[in-house]
């Protein structure tokens, strides 16, 4: 599939740069970073599986790390079993 992306120019000349570096096309960089990108976003769904429920919280950072934190060590004493 086509698709147009935006991105700020220092962005797209880094990019444009990396990608000749490794000989590839920028449609095959990107195509791996968005790749890359959604893996990671997979690996720290299976690390906190409460996240599908309750989802993110976008107010003040420190507060979300607190929360974030104190969600994560009660999920520790639950069966990932009843999860499902």
């Amino acid at each position: 599939m086509k698709t147009t992306l935006e991105m700020p120019d220092h962005l797209y000349r880094e990019v444009k740069a990396s990608a000749a570096r490794q000989g590839r096309t920028m449609a095959s960089f990107v195509t791996s970073a968005v790749e890359a990108k959604l893996a990671e976003d997979r690996r720290q769904a299976e690390d906190r599986p409460w996240m599908a429920y309750a989802g993110v919280f976008r107010g003040d950072p420190e507060g979300s790390a607190r929360i974030r934190n104190v969600i994560q060590k009660g999920c520790e004493r639950i069966d990932p079993a009843d999860w499902a």
